[in-house]
Order: C-alpha cells, then structure tokens, then sequence
C-alpha cells in the first residue's frame, strides 16, 4: 500500500509510504524505477549543417541528455535485431541560423507527445553566419542501457517513529543541543521533527529525551523525475515491470525443474 506524504507542483518530486513490506522489495522497486521502466531519448543524429563552435559530437551528446517527455502506451523499445520504425522511434528536426540561442524548444517532434520536457535548455549559442541544421531519431530505452534513458532517481529509508519525553531530568542540560527549528512553546514537538526533516539531527543526542526507532516493514521513498514522466506513471510502470521479471524468474526456475508453477507468486 502507498500513501503519499508529500509532492512538489513545480518539480513533480514526491516522497511516499510504503506500507507493509520488507527491503528486499523495497530495493527491487527503487533499482526498477530506475533501471527497468523505459522513456524516450535521442540516440542518433545526422547533420545537414554545423558551423557552430561546437563539434557535431559534443552537439549529439547534448540533444541525448535532454529529457523527452514519453508516451508509454504507443510506442515499444526497439529491439538488438529490430529495424528503426514509427513503433519504436519519433524524428525530431532542428534549423537554426545566428545570431541567437538554440534551445531544446526548436527541436521540432514529429509526435506533439514526445517533445522536450524543459523546453528552455541551451543546445548552443550561434554567431552571425553560424547554421545548424539536423535530424535526430529518439527511442525507448533503458536506464540500464544508459542513465540518459533513466526516468527519476530514487531512494529510501526505513520509516522513523520518535519518541519525546519533554519531561526528562537531562531535558535542560541537552535542550540546546537539539535543533531550535523542532521546539514549539519551549517543548520538542514530534510533528517539527517529521515536518523539517530532523530524523538524524536528533538521534542519538539524548535517547531519554529524543528516542529515534525505525520500522522495517515501511519505507518513505522519495522520487525526483527527470521529466519524462510523472511519478505516479514510474511507479505503476515499474510494478508492471517487477511482475513481468518475476514471471520470468518464476518461469526460468520452472523450466529447470527447482520451482513448480505459482510457488514464486
């Protein structure tokens, strides 16, 4: 079970709980958001014109580390053996002629659903003269393949419970010890704690006052998206995703005669 505990409007960056398992599936999520769920990006380039002050190279590696956003549902990855086509890839174009600033807004999507998520981020600055002009191929990757194609970072800890006894003997010798953000009308209050995120600022300084337990069996996860999909898309993305490896495992250990069918689920 997920609860969300909080979410930036502007970054889209969300931090939740999840409820009820163990590391071991806390760890599978977070490397699978990461690694497994696939987004757009682009892979190849050729250049018509390029006489800026910026090698074709250096230009190409720009354009691949510019978060596409990514439509999931129509389009596939490309696999080691297919042909490059309107199922796995989308054409972007860009031309461009100085004085001026090439953004990653003038690249030009064939596909309005893959375009560049922050339309704002400098390719090059052009001269007087100086053109640039190219085709780009984006594809469906994985983070695994490359960190270009890698939609968020992701990580996690256990979930703190804290316990606060304002009523210590040692309360007036360690009060200046624990940060003043966490004091409300001279008592610690747990919620400033949770609230500015002063876990590990109060471990340990007095557990009589401050005690700092964590539960195994939650997590608090937080998300950061690049861009080129929203947190809630990762998430169930990545458990689509989880489930089809572990039918895989299951399947390979079915296969091999160690497990029978369902004894994985």
């Amino acid at each position: 079970m997920i609860e969300i505990m909080s979410k930036d409007k502007k970054s889209g960056k969300t931090v939740f709980l999840l409820k009820s398992t163990n590391p071991g599936f806390a760890n599978s999520l977070r490397r699978v958001m990461q690694e497994e769920v696939p987004s757009m990006a682009i892979e190849d380039v050729e250049f018509v014109q390029n006489s800026s002050a910026l090698f074709d190279e250096m230009i190409a590696l720009r354009l691949g580390l510019i978060p596409l956003t990514t439509d999931l549902k129509g389009y596939e990855i490309k696999g080691e053996k297919d042909e490059v086509s309107a199922k796995n890839s989308v054409k972007l174009t860009l031309k461009a002629k100085g004085p001026c600033t090439v953004y990653a807004e003038d690249l030009k999507s064939k596909d309005p659903k893959i375009k560049p998520a922050f339309p704002k981020i400098i390719i090059v600055k052009l001269l007087k003269g100086q053109e640039l002009e190219l085709e780009a191929t984006a594809v469906l990757g994985r983070g695994k393949q490359h960190m270009k194609f890698a939609p968020c970072l992701a990580w996690y800890s256990y979930k703190p419970k804290v316990i606060v006894n304002n009523s210590s003997k040692d309360f007036a010798a360690f009060k200046d010890k624990f940060p003043p953000q966490i004091f409300k009308d001279n008592k610690i209050d747990v919620k400033l704690i949770e609230e500015h995120n002063l876990y590990e600022a109060v471990d340990g300084v007095n557990e009589d006052i401050v005690k700092v337990e964590k539960d195994a069996s939650n997590f608090v996860f937080t998300v950061e998206p690049f861009g080129q999909l929203s947190v809630q898309e990762i998430v169930a993305a990545a458990a689509d995703r989880l489930n089809e490896l572990l039918e895989e495992f299951s399947g390979k250990l079915t296969n091999a005669g160690v497990a029978e069918p369902g004894q994985m689920r």
